[in-house]
Parts: structure tokens; sequence; C-alpha cells
């Protein structure tokens, strides 16, 4: 047993206690306290369960599940038939692991891990059978996926090779995930797709073939393309940004694919179908019976493949069997067990062994072992034994009608034993927003209102599950119509006399902490306090600092939420960031943030923190070092909800436990931040985003070949100077595939020279560079981590410009680029260009469509679209080119400035002939 302390005469008492020295007045404590149940310790809510997360090995020899070792949970090992006194641990990993699976045939443990929370997840395997080494607890494991910095995606754990995985890799693009097959013993990876295509996921057969893509359109949509012998191939599905369609798992005769769409103007709800990987034709299964939410989930069997189940969540979990035998087991099972909602999926490969999970709203659950062939079923562990359950509250669905009549889904949890009236209430909003909370045990709802409060869960526009027109009713609503929702949830229940409208916090995490902010600055009067988990606080430093990997999802992001690389766009998400709202504020808040997480960066948590400082009002600042998006580590996480819970005790005068263990006191002591320290770092821009992005789909096809004149006149230091160009633009075949070479051969009063650029004819990526005037020459080649070769200038300078991502060549590359992409009216993207010269750089610009007119050049009269290329580093070479509007494209005009090494001065150039 550990030793405990008071919360007063821990070190972390003036931190946790300080709240209430800058709020104007403590409230008063609750009216209704001696009606409440005993007041629970945090540890039973939020302490580490002694097993959780129970496995059954394919052949049904072993069970693996989660518990703590060395006071960190990790995996432990048991024969199928042995008590869990007879296990022992597998991992003693320092931060718990996050989640782990069996390889197909029993012979190993294969899990993930990051660093500190920062999601590059590793893949590592340990041998189930094998014994610790000498002076060692656990046996060893292997890290299989090896590379700092880059996050692992596991694809698929084939039947039909299973001493094999499939995996995907961002080593090579920090955006982008390549495909490998790994070998689990030997560790040895086999390169199997190179993803230069923007592809966003991939979906692997049953025998362990990758046979479908799915990535993002330039328009926003979503699309699924064939794969085949490792080559993207043409499109077999497309939806729009606001419809959804995915393929989700192949079909027991591996040539159809389960597909989940909502296509079309009749089809509001997500529905499930088979997809022919041959032709793209979808044959309708099934959408929900009652017709209220989107298809939720599936479940098959190990040993045939067939489908056994489809599951819909409405107010609460539905399960529809769709075999005899899957009847047969559902129906014992609710037979046998006490009543809640079934999760069913079996372990072995032969089905035989089945782990059934029970659980409800006052009740975290229990797992059962189900033997399908006998039709037996045994309790084989409870998840938190120790939880009173007759002390927990239910959780009831309710609806209420939102201001413009939007009927709003939402959950109400009420503390147990109290008349329903006139209650402290904590509006706790979920993340996503694209996600939705869901009838069930929920451990933070169950705390709060065992403290007094009651808990309001909204699902508020934008929140998936409901059909696309609820969802879309969110596009561009961050703190306006999504927030409307929440606020009319709570003026629902004030004005039901439920609530009391004094004593109401607002609480999330990730966008629920944007929520919460917002809520604090839009809705001010309304709360009482705040809680921001991980919530951001200025929408343009959130896009502007995504992840790398989810860069090929970028423009979901600017289509639900605005776009910042427009006027209107950015106008729309600086009104809507509660940051700029900070003087507005009018209650205490409490922000919780992990130092390394990558999906809202510190920079958000900061930036509010500094705003409410200077403004003089009351802000409190958690800071975990070892964390990413929410805690991880157990006693971070105690100490976060030992601070939350005092904190809402000062302010809605709710019940708190005053006493916690030395360990964790000591641990809030060091993550509790003195906000006169805070500062706001380098804050990230359309620069630091263009820098890891994803570069732009540029088709070769769209460009046309062969010979083009160009006249350039440049105009330097009242000179004036005309330079003839020749250039020739081929497709060529190839031992490694077709490459288009782009020669440029110049002539003017400076003499001759000559440059030629070799691109992939499928990527049109950079392979080589040789210029030549003179004597003086550049030869250089080109990866996906960096540029090399040499420069010749009266002496050798070498040239070597390391790559944080892949690049596009530059001048007449960058071009032939501009020509194959996608260009419509509003088309923008950004793109990283490779810069070799003088100056050895990666050079970033934005490439926007300006307009479409008809110009007149010397080789004749064209409709133009004028594209516009900007330098997003400041540091010039910004110019507007206009190019023919109808594939095959060519470049009619340039106008541009030269940088400064050449004189700087202006230039022009204009398409003279086309042919010979």
């Amino acid at each position: 047993m550990k030793s405990r302390t008071s919360l007063l005469l821990a070190g972390a008492a003036a931190a946790v206690c300080s709240m209430a020295a800058v709020a104007a007045d403590k409230a008063a404590p609750l009216s209704y306290t001696d009606q409440l149940p005993p007041l629970l310790d945090r540890q039973l809510f939020f302490g580490d369960p002694e097993i959780s997360g129970a496995q059954i090995s394919p052949d049904g020899e072993h069970m693996t599940f989660m518990r703590p070792f060395d006071d960190v949970r990790n995996i432990w090992i048991k024969g199928i038939d042995e008590p869990f006194d007879a296990a022992r641990p597998l991992t003693d990993d320092d931060r718990p692991v996050p989640g782990y699976f069996w390889s197909q045939d029993s012979e190993y443990v294969l899990y993930v891990q990051d660093k500190g929370g920062d999601e590059n997840y590793h893949v590592w395997a340990v041998d189930a059978d094998a014994e610790p080494g000498d002076g060692e607890s656990v046996p060893e494991a292997r890290n299989l996926t090896d590379i700092d910095g880059v996050r692992a995606q596991i694809y698929s754990v084939p039947e039909s090779t299973p001493d094999e995985i499939i995996v995907g890799l961002n080593d090579r693009d920090p955006a982008l995930h390549d495909v490998y097959r790994v070998n689990i013993e030997s560790g040895e990876r086999e390169l199997l797709i190179e993803n230069e295509r923007n592809i966003a996921s991939w979906t692997v057969d049953l025998e362990g073939e990758v046979r479908l893509a799915v990535r993002q359109t330039e328009d926003g949509g979503t699309e699924t393309l064939r794969v085949s012998d490792g080559e993207v191939g043409e499109s077999l599905y497309t939806c729009s940004w606001q419809e959804s369609c995915n393929p989700s798992r192949f079909h027991a005769d591996n040539e159809r694919v389960w597909f989940q769409s909502n296509k079309g103007e009749d089809n509001d709800l997500i529905g499930l179908y088979l997809m022919d990987v041959d032709s793209g034709e979808l044959e309708f299964v099934e959408r929900d019976p009652e017709g209220e939410v989107d298809f939720g989930g599936a479940v098959y069997s190990n040993a045939t493949d067939e489908l056994l189940a489809t599951v819909y969540t409405g107010d609460q979990q539905r399960i529809y069997p769709k075999t005899d035998k899957a009847e047969r087991a559902l129906d014992f099972l609710r037979e046998q067990l006490p009543e809640g909602e079934l999760g069913f999926r079996p372990q072995t490969s032969d089905d035989a062994l089945v782990l059934v999970s029970l659980s409800r709203d006052v009740d975290p659950g229990t797992i059962y072992l189900f033997n399908w062939d006998e039709m037996e079923v045994s309790e084989v562990y409870r998840s938190r034994p120790d939880l009173p359950v007759e002390h927990m509250a239910e959780m009831q669905p309710i609806r209420y009608e939102a201001r413009d009549g939007l009927e709003i889904p939402a959950y109400l949890t009420t503390p147990k034993g109290v008349e329903g009236e006139k209650l402290a209430l904590v509006t706790l909003i979920h993340g996503g927003p694209w996600a939705r909370d869901s009838w069930g045990y929920d451990a933070l709802a169950q705390f709060l209102a065992n403290r007094g409060y009651a808990v309001l869960q909204p699902n508020f526009r934008g929140s998936t599950g409901y059909g696309k027109a609820f969802l879309n009713a969110g596009n561009n609503e961050w703190g306006d119509a999504m927030q409307d929702d929440i606020t009319d949830g709570v003026e629902h229940l004030v004005e039901q006399g439920l609530v009391d409208s004094e004593r109401v916090c607002i609480m999330g995490g990730s966008y629920g902490g944007y929520a919460t902010l917002a809520g604090m600055t839009f809705t001010p009067d309304l709360y009482a306090c705040g809680v921001d988990i991980v919530g951001p606080s200025n929408l343009i430093t959130l896009l502007n600092s995504i992840p790398p990997y989810w860069g090929p999802i970028r423009k979901m992001f600017t289509l639900r939420m605005g776009d910042p690389s427009n006027e209107e766009g950015r106008e729309q998400l600086e009104r809507q960031s509660p940051l700029n709202h900070v003087g507005k504020i009018a209650a205490p808040l409490l922000v919780i943030q992990g130092a390394n997480d990558p999906r809202v960066k510190q920079a958000e948590s900061d930036q509010i923190v500094v705003a409410m400082r200077e403004a003089g009002l009351p802000v409190e600042y958690i800071v975990a070092p070892d964390e990413g998006h929410g805690f991880r580590g157990r006693d971070n996480r105690l100490a976060m909800f030992a601070h939350t819970e005092a904190f809402l005790a000062t302010h809605l005068g709710g019940r708190h436990q005053e006493d916690m263990e030395d360990e964790v006191a000591e641990r809030l002591e060091e993550i509790t931040v003195d906000v006169d320290t805070v500062e706001v770092e380098e804050l990230a821009d359309e620069l630091a985003a263009a820098k890891t992005l994803p570069l732009p789909n540029s088709d070769a096809g769209k460009i046309a070949t062969g010979r083009f004149g160009y006249v350039t006149e440049m105009k330097m230091q009242g000179n004036e100077m005309e330079m003839q160009v020749e250039r020739r633009i081929a497709l060529e075949a190839g031992d490694d595939g077709e490459t288009m070479v782009v020669t440029s051969d110049m002539s003017s009063n400076m003499g001759a020279a000559s440059d030629q650029f070799v691109l992939d004819g499928d990527t049109l990526r950079p392979i080589s560079r040789k210029l030549a005037q003179g004597p003086a020459t550049i030869d250089v080649e080109y990866n996906s981590r960096a540029v090399t070769g040499t420069i010749q200038a009266g002496q050798e300078i070498p040239v070597d410009i390391e790559l944080d991502a892949p690049v596009y060549g530059g001048d007449a590359a960058l071009e032939a680029v501009i020509l194959g992409l996608p260009l419509d009216e509003g088309y923008s993207t950004p793109v990283r260009i490779a810069e070799v010269g003088m100056q050895q750089r990666v050079r970033y610009f934005s490439i926007d469509v300006e307009g479409r007119e008809s110009i007149e050049v010397p080789a004749g009269t064209f409709d133009a679209w004028q594209v516009s290329l900007e330098a997003l580093d400041g540091e010039g070479g910004d110019l507007t080119m206009w190019v023919s509007v109808e594939p095959p494209r060519m470049v009619l005009r340039a106008e541009g400035k030269l940088p400064a090494q050449m004189g700087g001065g202006e230039y022009s150039t204009e398409l003279t002939r086309v042919g010979e």
C-alpha cells in the first residue's frame, strides 16, 4: 500500500488550491451533498485496472492481457487454463503499452510503442514462449521498425504468411507511408510500394497482397483505386467531400471487398456494400434497419472470413446476426449473461473460443470466455472489481432542439440518489469533432457524478454516426452553430429546472478543449469555469501544425473548418479562434497539455495561457513533459484529475478527495506550471505547413510534348537583354520506366547555355539535372532525402542539400509540374523545390490560380489560366505564369523578377512558336 498525504500539506497544495486566490469568490458547497453516495477514491476510476485487454492466441493455447509491471501497464501471458496468478510478464516498458496483437501462427506477441506521446509508433515483437535472459525479468523484445521519428502503421497480419506483417512507414516522406512486408523473426523489410501518389491508406486482401488504395481528391473527395502488382491503377469509386466511402475488409472470396458508402442524394446514412474489385460495382448489403444511424461495424469469422453480425449504435448498441450459428450464439449469451451491451469477437483461428465483454452505463464490464463448440460461457475477470456499481449513476439518452430546429442527441448523467433539481453541471464535450459520444460506462462522467455534478454530453452537429446531413451541418461552424448546440443543451437543462445556471462548467479534450475555450469566450456568462485538455486556441496555427502524415487529408480539414490560405477563410478562422477573444473571458480556466502532442501542439495551450496572464485573468496550467494527446501514464493521469476535481470544487462547490499518494502529489507539483514563466515559441504559419505537406500530384499526360520556342526579355539596372530559348519536352522509355526529359537551349549576348532535367515520367519528381554555360556546369542527382552533385565554376563545389521531405525541381522542371496540376478556378497548393546554384537550399512557394483569360503571344491567341507563384519564405522568386487551359498544356507567358545574384531587375518570357 502506497502512503497517502493530505493535499493541504503536500508540496503541490499551493498549485492546486491557488485557483481560489484568483477567483472572485469560492462557490458555496452543494446543497445536496448529503444525498450523494460515498466519495469514491479517484483511483477506482483512473488508476490502472488489475487486468484488462485480454486476447487469446489463435491456437487457443494462451491468453495475454494487460497488467501493471513495476507500476506500468505491460503485457502478461498465461496458459489458457492457468490462473492469472501463474502469468508471467512479456514486456517491461517504462511507458504503458497502448496496444498489442498476436501473430497468426501464435508464435509472437506484437505491440506498438511511442516515445513520450509523440505517436511515432514502432512495432515490437516478443517470442511468446521465450524465457527471460540472465538477470532479466522479461524476454527480449525486437523493434521491427527501428527508425527514429517515423510512425509505423499496421495494415495487415495475413493468415497466409503468418511470419510476416504488412506495415506502412513514412521514413522517406514524413507525409506519406510506403508499404513494406516485414519478417517478424528476422526483422527484414521488403519494400512493396513507394507511395508517390498521396495515398492516405491501403487495403490488403486475405492473401497479404495490397489490392486497394484510398486517397483524397483535389476537391477534397475520397477516391478508391485499384492496386495491382504494387502499382496504383485506375479509380474504382469516388465520392464527394460531403460524403463518405471507403473499403474495410476483403470478402471470403478475396475478389470482393466490404465497402461503406453514403454516396448519392438518396443516401443520408452510411450503408454496407460489397464492391467488385475488378469492376468497382457495388452490391447493396444493408443500411440501419431502424433508419437512425450510420453503419457502425461488423463481426467476421476467423475460420471462414464470413460476415457474422453487423453493429449499429443508436441511443444504445444494436447487433444483427447474419448467420444461424451467430444468432444461436447471441441468443445463448443474452440468456446466460446479465443485461448489458455485448462485445463479441472470435479469438481463435477456428472460432472455437470467443472473448465476450458485457458492460453497461454503471459497470465498466466483465469479460467472459465463450466456448462456441461446447456452448459454454464462464467469467474470466471483471474490468474494475473494486468499483461499487451500486454507487454509479445512470446515463440517459436525451434529445433537445437547437435554436435553428435541429434535434441534438445527447447523454445526461445525474448524481446517484439526488433529486433532479438545481444541480451543478459539467458540460463534457467529446473530441474529434468528427466522432460521437455513446451510451455506456464513462469513467470521467461517473467520476464527476460522484463528486456531485450532472454531466451533459451533447453530440452537436458535426458529430459522426447520424448521417451526412447532420455531419455536414457542422461544416465551417466551429465556435458558431456547433457551439450553439452546446449552449442550447445547457439552457435546455436550466429551463427544465434541472441545472443551476450559476453552477455550470465546460470541459473537454482535443476538440472538446477548443469548445471549452469557445464557451469561455463566446458565451462567458454561461460558465463558472472551464477545463481545457489539449485544446486548440488558434485555428490557423492548428491547421498549420497538423502532423505531416495527416497531410494527404488536409483538404478535408480546410473544407470542414475553413481555409487559412484565402482571405475569407482566414477571417472566419480568426473570428472563431478563442485566442482572439480572450478579453471576454469572465471565469477561471484550467489548461492541461502534453508537451509532445503531435496533433495539438503545446503552442496552442501556451498561447491562451499567456494571453490570459497578460489580461490579468485567472488561469492554471499543467504540462506533462512525457505525454502527448492525452495522459497515458498512471501518475500523470491521477495528478491531472486530482487538480481538476479541486478546481471544480472551488468554482462549482462539489466534493473532492483531499488526499493522494505521495508519488502522485510529487508528480502534480512537477507538472504544474508557473504561468509567469510561460513563453510562446515561434508559431506555425503557412511556411511551416509547406515544409512537410505532401507534394501535389502532377500528371505528365497533361503536358504538351515537342519543341517550343520562347523569347525572354530582361531589364537589369537600365540595361535590356534578349534571350532566345529552344525547349524540347519528350517522354522517353528506359529500363527503370518512362522519364520526361526537359531540355532548354538558350542563347544571348552572354553566350549559349543548356539546361536538361530528367523527371520521373509518372510523378514528375526530379531524377537529375545538367546545366552548362561555357566552362561552368551543374550536375546533380535527386532522391527523397538529398540532392547531391557538383558545381564546376573555376573550382569544384560540392552540392549536398539534405531534404526533410521530397521536392520538385526548380525552373523548367517546376514549370512542367505546374502544367500537370489539376488547375481550376480557385486552385491553390504549396510546393517545395530544391534551389541548386550559389545558394543550395529548399524553397517554399504557394501556387494559386488567379483567374482565366484570353491572351495573345507571338505564337497565337490562347485561353489561359493565370497562375501565381509566391514565395512563402520571403526570399523572392515570385512570378506569374499564363498556361493554356486545355491539356496538353503549354507555358504561354511568364513574368517575374530576377534574383539578387543576377542583378535583380524584371524579365518576361513569351511563347513564339510550337513545333519545328
